[in-house]
Protein backbone atom coordinates (compact mmCIF):
# COMPACT_ATOMS: atom_id res chain seq x y z
CA UNK A 1 0.00 0.00 0.00
CA UNK A 2 1.42 3.35 -1.03
CA UNK A 3 -0.52 5.73 1.20
CA UNK A 4 -2.69 5.86 4.25
CA UNK A 5 -5.64 6.79 2.03
CA UNK A 6 -5.28 3.38 0.40
CA UNK A 7 -5.25 1.87 3.87
CA UNK A 8 -8.49 3.64 4.76
CA UNK A 9 -10.32 1.76 2.02
CA UNK A 10 -9.69 -1.39 4.03
CA UNK A 11 -11.32 -0.08 7.21
CA UNK A 12 -14.19 -2.46 8.04
CA UNK A 13 -17.61 -1.21 6.96
CA UNK A 14 -19.03 -1.65 10.46
CA UNK A 15 -16.22 0.61 11.72
CA UNK A 16 -17.12 3.36 9.24
CA UNK A 17 -20.76 3.22 10.31
CA UNK A 18 -19.63 4.38 13.77
CA UNK A 19 -18.44 7.67 12.29
CA UNK A 20 -21.93 9.17 12.40
CA UNK A 21 -22.19 8.26 16.09
CA UNK A 22 -18.87 9.97 16.76
CA UNK A 23 -20.03 13.10 14.96
CA UNK A 24 -23.09 13.28 17.19
CA UNK A 25 -20.96 12.79 20.29
CA UNK A 26 -18.68 15.60 19.12
CA UNK A 27 -21.75 17.81 18.67
CA UNK A 28 -22.74 17.08 22.27
CA UNK A 29 -19.19 17.91 23.37
CA UNK A 30 -19.37 21.30 21.61
CA UNK A 31 -22.67 22.04 23.32
CA UNK A 32 -20.88 21.45 26.61
CA UNK A 33 -17.94 23.66 25.55
CA UNK A 34 -20.23 26.52 24.53
CA UNK A 35 -22.30 26.33 27.74
CA UNK A 36 -19.23 26.05 29.99
CA UNK A 37 -17.54 28.95 28.18
CA UNK A 38 -20.69 31.07 28.61
CA UNK A 39 -20.84 30.57 32.37
CA UNK A 40 -17.08 30.89 32.87
CA UNK A 41 -17.17 34.28 31.16
CA UNK A 42 -19.98 35.39 33.47
CA UNK A 43 -18.05 34.13 36.50
CA UNK A 44 -14.86 35.88 35.42
CA UNK A 45 -16.73 39.12 34.83
CA UNK A 46 -18.41 39.00 38.22
CA UNK A 47 -15.52 37.84 40.39
CA UNK A 48 -12.33 38.79 38.54
CA UNK A 49 -10.94 41.99 37.14
CA UNK A 50 -12.43 42.28 33.65
CA UNK A 51 -11.56 45.26 31.46
CA UNK A 52 -14.84 45.36 29.56
CA UNK A 53 -17.82 47.66 29.81
CA UNK A 54 -21.07 45.85 30.70
CA UNK A 55 -22.67 46.40 27.28
CA UNK A 56 -19.49 45.44 25.45
CA UNK A 57 -19.21 42.30 27.58
CA UNK A 58 -22.83 41.26 27.03
CA UNK A 59 -22.81 41.91 23.27
CA UNK A 60 -19.28 40.97 22.18
CA UNK A 61 -18.28 38.35 24.77
CA UNK A 62 -21.53 36.64 25.63
CA UNK A 63 -24.18 37.26 22.98
CA UNK A 64 -22.56 37.14 19.52
CA UNK A 65 -20.01 34.38 20.20
CA UNK A 66 -22.70 32.20 21.80
CA UNK A 67 -25.23 32.88 19.03
CA UNK A 68 -22.61 32.04 16.38
CA UNK A 69 -21.64 28.79 18.15
CA UNK A 70 -25.28 27.72 18.68
CA UNK A 71 -26.13 28.50 15.06
CA UNK A 72 -23.18 26.42 13.81
CA UNK A 73 -24.10 23.47 16.03
CA UNK A 74 -27.77 23.54 14.99
CA UNK A 75 -26.81 23.83 11.31
CA UNK A 76 -24.46 20.86 11.66
CA UNK A 77 -27.19 18.83 13.38
CA UNK A 78 -29.55 19.61 10.52
CA UNK A 79 -26.98 18.71 7.88
CA UNK A 80 -26.19 15.45 9.68
CA UNK A 81 -29.86 14.44 9.50
CA UNK A 82 -30.59 15.65 5.96
CA UNK A 83 -27.22 15.28 4.23
CA UNK A 84 -25.13 12.78 6.24
CA UNK A 85 -22.47 12.64 3.51
CA UNK A 86 -21.64 16.29 4.30
CA UNK A 87 -21.60 15.81 8.08
CA UNK A 88 -17.82 15.74 8.43
CA UNK A 89 -17.37 18.98 6.47
CA UNK A 90 -20.03 20.86 8.41
CA UNK A 91 -18.70 19.48 11.71
CA UNK A 92 -15.19 20.57 10.76
CA UNK A 93 -16.35 24.09 9.94
CA UNK A 94 -18.40 24.24 13.16
CA UNK A 95 -15.54 23.06 15.36
CA UNK A 96 -13.18 25.55 13.70
CA UNK A 97 -15.62 28.43 14.08
CA UNK A 98 -16.21 27.65 17.77
CA UNK A 99 -12.49 27.21 18.50
CA UNK A 100 -11.35 30.47 16.89
CA UNK A 101 -14.33 32.40 18.25
CA UNK A 102 -13.33 31.37 21.78
CA UNK A 103 -9.69 32.21 20.98
CA UNK A 104 -10.71 35.64 19.67
CA UNK A 105 -12.82 36.40 22.73
CA UNK A 106 -9.96 35.35 25.03
CA UNK A 107 -6.94 36.28 22.94
CA UNK A 108 -5.22 37.79 25.98
CA UNK A 109 -4.92 34.28 27.48
CA UNK A 110 -1.71 32.85 26.05
CA UNK A 111 -2.72 29.20 26.31
CA UNK A 112 -6.06 29.71 24.56
CA UNK A 113 -4.83 29.05 20.96
CA UNK A 114 -4.30 25.44 22.04
CA UNK A 115 -8.07 24.93 21.73
CA UNK A 116 -7.71 24.86 17.95
CA UNK A 117 -5.93 21.53 18.39
CA UNK A 118 -9.22 19.89 19.42
CA UNK A 119 -10.61 19.70 15.84
CA UNK A 120 -7.27 18.37 14.57
CA UNK A 121 -7.04 15.56 17.07
CA UNK A 122 -10.76 14.82 16.80
CA UNK A 123 -10.22 14.16 13.08
CA UNK A 124 -7.82 11.34 14.04
CA UNK A 125 -10.89 9.26 14.96
CA UNK A 126 -11.75 8.93 11.27
CA UNK A 127 -8.37 7.46 10.24
CA UNK A 128 -8.19 9.50 7.07
CA UNK A 129 -5.14 11.62 6.23
CA UNK A 130 -7.08 13.87 3.87
CA UNK A 131 -9.51 14.76 6.65
CA UNK A 132 -6.66 15.60 9.01
CA UNK A 133 -5.11 18.00 6.51
CA UNK A 134 -8.53 19.43 5.67
CA UNK A 135 -9.00 20.31 9.35
CA UNK A 136 -5.50 21.81 9.39
CA UNK A 137 -6.36 24.05 6.43
CA UNK A 138 -9.49 25.25 8.26
CA UNK A 139 -7.43 26.11 11.35
CA UNK A 140 -5.00 28.10 9.22
CA UNK A 141 -7.97 29.86 7.59
CA UNK A 142 -9.38 30.68 11.06
CA UNK A 143 -6.02 32.02 12.15
CA UNK A 144 -5.81 34.13 9.00
CA UNK A 145 -9.26 35.61 9.62
CA UNK A 146 -8.32 36.57 13.18
CA UNK A 147 -5.26 38.39 11.92
CA UNK A 148 -7.61 40.80 10.16
CA UNK A 149 -8.61 42.12 13.59
CA UNK A 150 -6.09 44.90 14.45
CA UNK A 151 -6.56 44.36 18.19
CA UNK A 152 -5.68 40.69 17.94
CA UNK A 153 -2.80 41.38 15.57
CA UNK A 154 -1.43 44.06 17.89
CA UNK A 155 -1.51 41.64 20.82
CA UNK A 156 0.63 39.08 19.02
CA UNK A 157 4.38 39.29 19.11
CA UNK A 158 6.53 38.38 16.12
CA UNK A 159 7.25 35.09 17.82
CA UNK A 160 3.49 34.45 18.20
CA UNK A 161 2.87 35.16 14.53
CA UNK A 162 5.30 32.42 13.53
CA UNK A 163 4.86 29.95 16.39
CA UNK A 164 1.07 29.52 16.04
CA UNK A 165 1.26 28.23 12.41
CA UNK A 166 4.32 26.17 13.32
CA UNK A 167 2.42 24.75 16.29
CA UNK A 168 -0.51 23.82 14.01
CA UNK A 169 1.80 22.16 11.48
CA UNK A 170 3.56 20.16 14.18
CA UNK A 171 0.26 19.06 15.75
CA UNK A 172 -1.11 18.03 12.34
CA UNK A 173 2.06 16.06 11.62
CA UNK A 174 1.68 14.21 14.94
CA UNK A 175 -2.01 13.56 14.12
CA UNK A 176 -0.94 12.23 10.73
CA UNK A 177 1.49 9.81 12.39
CA UNK A 178 -1.29 8.62 14.71
CA UNK A 179 -3.61 8.12 11.72
CA UNK A 180 -1.01 6.17 9.75
CA UNK A 181 -0.19 3.97 12.72
CA UNK A 182 -3.87 3.43 13.51
CA UNK A 183 -4.61 2.44 9.91
CA UNK A 184 -1.76 -0.07 9.97
CA UNK A 185 -3.14 -1.52 13.20
CA UNK A 186 -6.62 -1.72 11.68
CA UNK A 187 -5.20 -3.42 8.59
CA UNK A 188 -3.38 -5.95 10.76
CA UNK A 189 -6.57 -6.59 12.75
CA UNK A 190 -8.60 -6.95 9.56
CA UNK A 191 -6.02 -9.35 8.14
CA UNK A 192 -6.16 -11.35 11.36
CA UNK A 193 -9.98 -11.40 11.30
CA UNK A 194 -10.01 -12.48 7.64
CA UNK A 195 -7.47 -15.20 8.37
CA UNK A 196 -9.61 -16.40 11.27
CA UNK A 197 -12.71 -16.42 9.04
CA UNK A 198 -10.82 -18.36 6.37
CA UNK A 199 -9.66 -20.83 8.99
CA UNK A 200 -13.22 -21.27 10.26
CA UNK A 201 -14.48 -21.85 6.71
CA UNK A 202 -11.68 -24.31 5.96
CA UNK A 203 -12.34 -26.16 9.20
CA UNK A 204 -16.05 -26.27 8.38
CA UNK A 205 -15.27 -27.65 4.92
CA UNK A 206 -12.86 -30.22 6.35
CA UNK A 207 -15.41 -31.18 9.00
CA UNK A 208 -18.08 -31.60 6.33
CA UNK A 209 -15.73 -33.60 4.12
CA UNK A 210 -14.90 -35.86 7.03
CA UNK A 211 -18.62 -36.53 7.59
CA UNK A 212 -19.87 -36.83 4.02
CA UNK A 213 -19.27 -39.09 1.07
CA UNK A 214 -17.41 -37.24 -1.65
CA UNK A 215 -19.34 -38.80 -4.53
CA UNK A 216 -22.95 -38.67 -3.31
CA UNK A 217 -22.70 -35.79 -0.81
CA UNK A 218 -24.60 -37.95 1.68
CA UNK A 219 -23.23 -38.77 5.11
CA UNK A 220 -20.55 -41.45 5.12
CA UNK A 221 -20.64 -44.71 7.08
CA UNK A 222 -18.70 -43.28 10.03
CA UNK A 223 -21.10 -40.33 10.38
CA UNK A 224 -24.10 -42.63 10.01
CA UNK A 225 -22.91 -44.76 12.91
CA UNK A 226 -22.61 -41.64 15.09
CA UNK A 227 -26.11 -40.50 14.14
CA UNK A 228 -27.46 -44.04 14.60
CA UNK A 229 -26.05 -44.11 18.12
CA UNK A 230 -27.63 -40.76 18.96
CA UNK A 231 -30.93 -41.71 17.29
CA UNK A 232 -31.16 -44.81 19.44
CA UNK A 233 -30.75 -42.68 22.57
CA UNK A 234 -33.69 -40.52 21.48
CA UNK A 235 -35.73 -43.58 20.50
CA UNK A 236 -35.23 -45.00 24.00
CA UNK A 237 -36.87 -41.81 25.29
CA UNK A 238 -39.97 -42.28 23.14
CA UNK A 239 -39.13 -40.77 19.74
CA UNK A 240 -40.22 -42.79 16.71
CA UNK A 241 -37.36 -44.24 14.66
CA UNK A 242 -37.26 -46.31 11.48
CA UNK A 243 -34.20 -47.76 9.81
CA UNK A 244 -34.08 -48.51 6.08
CA UNK A 245 -31.31 -50.02 3.97
CA UNK A 246 -31.40 -49.48 0.19
CA UNK A 247 -29.26 -51.44 -2.24
CA UNK A 248 -29.00 -50.97 -6.02
CA UNK A 249 -29.89 -54.20 -7.78
CA UNK A 250 -27.27 -55.80 -10.05
CA UNK A 251 -24.87 -52.90 -9.56
CA UNK A 252 -21.84 -55.08 -10.25
CA UNK A 253 -23.27 -55.83 -13.69
CA UNK A 254 -23.55 -52.07 -14.36
CA UNK A 255 -19.91 -51.54 -13.39
CA UNK A 256 -18.70 -54.51 -15.39
CA UNK A 257 -20.76 -53.62 -18.47
CA UNK A 258 -20.60 -49.81 -18.60
CA UNK A 259 -17.59 -49.03 -16.43
CA UNK A 260 -17.09 -47.52 -13.01
CA UNK A 261 -17.63 -43.96 -14.26
CA UNK A 262 -21.18 -44.84 -15.27
CA UNK A 263 -21.59 -46.63 -11.96
CA UNK A 264 -20.60 -43.42 -10.16
CA UNK A 265 -23.19 -41.46 -12.17
CA UNK A 266 -25.88 -43.95 -11.16
CA UNK A 267 -24.88 -43.63 -7.51
CA UNK A 268 -25.13 -39.84 -7.77
CA UNK A 269 -28.60 -40.04 -9.35
CA UNK A 270 -29.90 -42.47 -6.73
CA UNK A 271 -28.52 -40.33 -3.89
CA UNK A 272 -30.19 -37.25 -5.38
CA UNK A 273 -33.57 -39.00 -5.45
CA UNK A 274 -33.08 -40.04 -1.82
CA UNK A 275 -32.17 -36.48 -0.80
CA UNK A 276 -35.19 -35.04 -2.60
CA UNK A 277 -37.58 -37.57 -1.01
CA UNK A 278 -36.66 -37.54 2.68
CA UNK A 279 -37.68 -34.83 5.15
CA UNK A 280 -35.37 -32.28 6.76
CA UNK A 281 -35.26 -34.27 10.00
CA UNK A 282 -34.20 -37.55 8.33
CA UNK A 283 -30.64 -38.81 7.91
CA UNK A 284 -29.37 -40.38 4.67
CA UNK A 285 -25.95 -41.96 4.25
CA UNK A 286 -23.97 -43.94 1.75
CA UNK A 287 -23.26 -46.95 3.91
CA UNK A 288 -20.89 -48.63 1.48
CA UNK A 289 -20.56 -49.37 -2.23
CA UNK A 290 -24.06 -49.29 -3.70
CA UNK A 291 -25.84 -49.47 -0.32
CA UNK A 292 -27.60 -46.56 1.38
CA UNK A 293 -28.92 -46.26 4.93
CA UNK A 294 -31.81 -44.06 6.11
CA UNK A 295 -32.83 -42.98 9.61
CA UNK A 296 -36.44 -41.79 9.51
CA UNK A 297 -37.88 -39.80 12.41
CA UNK A 298 -41.19 -38.34 13.57
CA UNK A 299 -43.46 -40.46 11.42
CA UNK A 300 -45.53 -43.61 11.64
CA UNK A 301 -44.46 -46.91 10.16
CA UNK A 302 -46.99 -46.45 7.35
CA UNK A 303 -45.51 -43.06 6.50
CA UNK A 304 -41.98 -44.46 6.56
CA UNK A 305 -43.05 -47.32 4.29
CA UNK A 306 -44.70 -44.89 1.85
CA UNK A 307 -41.54 -42.78 1.78
CA UNK A 308 -39.17 -45.66 0.94
CA UNK A 309 -41.66 -47.02 -1.58
CA UNK A 310 -41.77 -43.60 -3.21
CA UNK A 311 -37.97 -43.66 -3.46
CA UNK A 312 -38.05 -47.18 -4.97
CA UNK A 313 -40.68 -46.25 -7.54
CA UNK A 314 -38.94 -43.03 -8.58
CA UNK A 315 -35.72 -44.94 -9.15
CA UNK A 316 -37.40 -47.73 -11.13
CA UNK A 317 -39.22 -45.26 -13.41
CA UNK A 318 -36.13 -43.23 -14.28
CA UNK A 319 -34.38 -44.04 -17.56
CA UNK A 320 -30.63 -43.48 -17.89
CA UNK A 321 -28.90 -42.42 -21.09
CA UNK A 322 -25.69 -43.86 -19.70
CA UNK A 323 -27.40 -47.29 -19.73
CA UNK A 324 -28.88 -46.85 -23.18
CA UNK A 325 -32.18 -45.64 -21.77
CA UNK A 326 -32.58 -48.60 -19.43
CA UNK A 327 -33.72 -48.16 -15.84
CA UNK A 328 -32.39 -49.60 -12.62
CA UNK A 329 -34.09 -50.91 -9.49
CA UNK A 330 -33.35 -51.02 -5.80
CA UNK A 331 -34.23 -53.41 -3.01
CA UNK A 332 -35.12 -52.08 0.42
CA UNK A 333 -35.29 -53.41 3.94
CA UNK A 334 -37.28 -51.45 6.53
CA UNK A 335 -37.93 -51.93 10.23
CA UNK A 336 -39.23 -49.79 13.08
CA UNK A 337 -37.52 -49.42 16.44
CA UNK A 338 -39.18 -51.18 19.37
CA UNK A 339 -38.27 -51.45 23.04
CA UNK A 340 -36.85 -54.95 22.56
CA UNK A 341 -34.44 -53.72 19.87
CA UNK A 342 -30.81 -52.97 20.31
CA UNK A 343 -28.68 -51.09 17.79
CA UNK A 344 -27.14 -54.28 16.50
CA UNK A 345 -30.31 -56.38 16.39
CA UNK A 346 -32.30 -53.69 14.60
CA UNK A 347 -29.59 -53.26 11.99
CA UNK A 348 -29.28 -57.03 11.54
CA UNK A 349 -33.05 -57.37 11.11
CA UNK A 350 -33.17 -54.61 8.49
CA UNK A 351 -30.19 -56.11 6.71
CA UNK A 352 -31.97 -59.50 6.70
CA UNK A 353 -35.08 -57.82 5.21
CA UNK A 354 -32.89 -56.28 2.51
CA UNK A 355 -31.37 -59.68 1.73
CA UNK A 356 -34.87 -61.19 1.60
CA UNK A 357 -35.93 -58.52 -0.91
CA UNK A 358 -32.92 -59.40 -3.07
CA UNK A 359 -33.56 -63.13 -2.77
CA UNK A 360 -37.27 -62.94 -3.61
CA UNK A 361 -37.13 -60.98 -6.83
CA UNK A 362 -35.54 -57.56 -6.13
CA UNK A 363 -37.17 -54.16 -6.77
CA UNK A 364 -39.27 -54.42 -3.62
CA UNK A 365 -39.46 -53.26 -0.01
CA UNK A 366 -39.46 -55.97 2.67
CA UNK A 367 -40.45 -55.09 6.21
CA UNK A 368 -41.00 -58.55 7.73
CA UNK A 369 -39.03 -61.74 7.39
CA UNK A 370 -42.25 -63.70 7.91
CA UNK A 371 -43.82 -62.16 4.80
CA UNK A 372 -40.61 -62.63 2.87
Amino acid sequence: MNSSSEHSRHIPREYEIKHSNWLRKMLHAYWVIVIVHFFIQIGCYLFLQYNRAPLDFIVNVLFWPTILAVFCILLTSYMDRKFPSCSFITMSITSTAIAWTIIHVNYDIRIMPAICLLPIFASVLFFDSKRVWFIFSLQMAGYGLLLIDPAYRAYLSSFDMVSIPAFLILATYVAQIIVTTGIEVLDDLQTSVNAKKDLIVRNAIIAKQSKTDGLTNLYNQSSFKDYYEKAFEYANRGMSLHLALIDIDDFKVINDTYGHRVGDIILEKVSLIIQESITASDIAARYGGEEFALLLFEQSFEQAYELVELIRQKISLMGHLELGGASITVSIGLKAYNLDSSKDTLFEEVDACLYAAKRTGKNKTVTSLVLA
